[in-house]
């Protein structure tokens, strides 16, 4: 079985469109950068792995996590964690709320679980707050810690960083990249930025399968 994870000449067309062309694998621990202009599949490429492409587009190839063929898996089930722009935290649920419902159903000891991601996250006691009183930051933190609560195989990372300040940004990047590095998860990073390419140390690609430099 082949650790990590795998696109195995993996296109996705919108009608005659050619959107997403690509045969790669990123090992545990790894992060492949995708960089392209607005429009050129970025997007396109994620929601393939996700299981979530639109009817309007067209996927060929196949998509493998720790040797394991995802393509005929559910979204739900398919063990693959993912970060947007937008922390995206459930504003009627308390910080450990938010935390919580990412635990699997049967999960003993959550309280204690959730504790111990907040510790990892550098908010210990944040547990009953309120996400709206949470800074940028902050709520970058809790939306990573909730999504390695589900504990993923892999993490898309989808301009997570984009809307934080430059010294912010720093910190919250090398705060998720460095975490899912120890927990020796595959990730693709999604970027506009040569600084998250230069942080993320690892290959740079299109979605078309062009090797880019972030130098």
């Amino acid at each position: 079985m082949t650790a990590g994870l795998e696109l195995e000449a993996l296109q996705v067309r919108q009608g005659d469109r050619l959107l997403v062309d690509l045969s790669v694998r990123i090992a545990p621990g790894e992060v492949l950068t995708i960089m392209g202009p607005s429009g050129t599949g970025k997007s396109t490429l994620l929601a393939a792995i996700t299981g979530t492409l639109e009817p309007a587009f067209q996927m060929q190839g196949g998509i493998r996590l720790d040797g394991h063929d995802l393509g005929a898996v559910p979204t739900r089930a398919r063990r693959i964690g993912i970060l947007f722009q937008d922390a995206l935290l459930f504003p009627h649920l308390s910080v450990a709320g938010n935390l919580g419902f990412a635990l699997p159903a049967r999960t003993p000891d959550r309280a204690a679980r959730i504790a111990t991601a907040l510790e990892e996250a550098g908010l210990p006691g944040f547990g009953p707050r309120d996400p709206a009183t949470l800074s940028g930051g902050e709520r970058a933190r809790v939306a990573l810690m909730r999504t390695l609560l589900a504990e993923p195989k892999a993490l898309l990372l989808d301009e997570p960083f984009s809307r934080l300040d430059a010294a912010l940004r720093e910190q919250i990047r090398s705060f998720v990249l460095e975490t899912a590095r120890q927990r020796g998860l595959p990730v693709i990073l999604v970027t506009h930025d040569l600084a998250d390419a230069r942080a993320a140390a690892g290959g740079v690609l299109s979605p078309m399968g062009a090797k880019l430099s972030a130098v």
